[in-house]
């Protein structure tokens, strides 16, 4: 039986498809296929809600779900309780860098902090009030003052790197709010954003930090981070991290080894229990992954912790291990993906659909003849022009679909040009001249 499906998710879900990006609210509407990869990456949140750590790399083609697929992972962590960060990595955002764009990078994982309750991002300013609420409740049941109650849940954060001071901003922070001290509160979130460029100017705004967040130190501060929303009461941190393709297409190999050594770092935490209560979920292409000369196969130690299961051939599937390759759509579930979209058109009322089941059988057939096989395997364009093809018949009543569908243009999806290839502050690895 069909659920009716709120006006506020029918307008975000089609917006977002007729623009050929992931929607962020509904997703549960139009989600089809590709179980498995699901009920792994569940377990991989429960582990984590367990005060344990995981990590996977999700590979997938240009346009075959990526980014659906982890914003499908991000809305299952944040219904389990955990707080999850994401961003996309870019020519301004890397793991690591000399030039502030790791500080960048984790500056908007930062803005884009999300709990359940406020899904959307922007979650800081309540995890850092819940924290201050439940050490007032503390304070309040054990009749001490509420400074040493903070001090002494704040402890065990000043044993990582940077926890002291760490510590000192949230302190600071409580001491500005029962000040009523806006320009401080507003100060110490911009530090724990990492958005201070400098100490000096850290320093003469909050007074008690002799560091601040810079590109050397940003996974021991999302270490912090996973440690500290656990004190506030959630369960752990998810770090979701698309378009990782990026770093394969740094031009620099020193500063794409760099970026490796860090994933190699986080891969050796999380695999040998040092991480607690963290996980990460890396979206990229099949070449970030295999290409031996730049992708993370030129790291040897990455490639062999990396390595996928040699018996996990001829249809056969291994979900045990880091990487999680996504399964091709089969024409059966672009079909029922199709028949999703009718429904949220039509507001989850079947009355309302725009066009019979026979005209999705001869779109797909349309598709089909355009592009071959990846009108199913690389999804994105066909859907696309579906959506576009509803919303003519939706805006023109006396229009049908048969004879508009000889016009429906699908092309396949291509991968995007090497031009925003990240530029770097060394000498290209390549071959660039030579001189007798």
């Amino acid at each position: 039986m069909n659920q009716p499906i709120k006006t506020k998710d029918r307008d975000a879900i089609i917006q977002a498809l007729n623009a050929g990006v992931v929607p962020r609210l509904g997703l549960r509407h139009i989600q089809v296929g590709r179980a498995r990869e699901v009920e792994a990456l569940v377990k991989d949140v429960e582990r984590i809600a367990d005060t344990g750590a995981a990590i996977r790399v999700v590979v997938g083609e240009y346009g075959a779900g990526k980014t659906f697929f982890l914003n499908l992972v991000r809305l299952i962590a944040l219904e389990k309780g955990l707080v999850v960060v994401n961003a996309d990595l870019g020519p301004d955002r890397r793991l690591h860098a000399t030039g502030g764009q790791a500080r960048s990078l984790y500056g908007e994982l930062m803005r884009n902090l999300s709990t359940r309750t406020r899904s959307d991002g922007g979650a800081l300013p309540s995890v850092v009030e819940r924290f201050i609420s439940k050490s007032h409740d503390d304070a309040t049941a054990s009749g001490r003052r509420v400074v040493d109650v903070l001090r002494e849940r704040l402890a065990p954060l000043e044993e990582q790197v940077s926890g002291y001071d760490f510590a000192a901003v949230i302190i600071a922070y409580w001491h500005a709010s029962e000040a009523g001290d806006e320009e401080t509160k507003s100060a110490a979130l911009r530090w724990l954003r990492g958005e201070w460029a400098t100490r000096t100017d850290a320093r003469n705004a909050l007074g008690v930090v002799r560091t601040i967040i810079d590109d050397a130190a940003i996974y021991d501060y999302l270490k912090l981070i996973a440690q500290f929303v656990r004190l506030s009461g959630y369960k752990g941190v998810l770090v979701v991290l698309d378009e990782m393709v990026n770093l394969y297409k740094l031009q620099n190999s020193q500063a794409r080894n760099a970026n490796y050594e860090q994933i190699l770092r986080i891969f050796n935490d999380v695999l040998q229990g040092s991480a607690c209560g963290l996980g990460f979920v890396m979206g990229g292409t099949p070449e970030f992954l295999m290409d031996t000369r730049r992708g993370l196969y030129s790291y040897q130690a990455l490639q062999s912790r990396l390595a996928e299961n040699a018996f996990a051939r001829n249809g056969l599937i291994d979900l045990s291990g880091p990487v999680v390759r996504l399964q091709s759509l089969t024409p059966e579930d672009l079909y029922i993906l199709l028949a999703n979209i009718r429904n949220v058109f039509a507001g989850g009322d079947p009355a309302r659909h725009l066009v019979p089941d026979e005209a999705m059988s001869a779109f797909m057939q349309h598709c089909s003849q355009r592009i071959g096989d990846a009108y199913f395997r690389t999804p994105r364009n066909t859907v696309k022009a579906f959506v576009n093809l509803l919303s003519v018949l939706e805006q023109n009543p006396g229009a049908t679909w048969g004879a508009l569908l000889g016009s429906v243009d699908v092309v396949a999806d291509q991968a995007e040009p090497d031009q925003g290839a990240l530029a770097d502050d060394g000498d290209d690895d390549e071959l660039s001249s030579f001189r007798l």
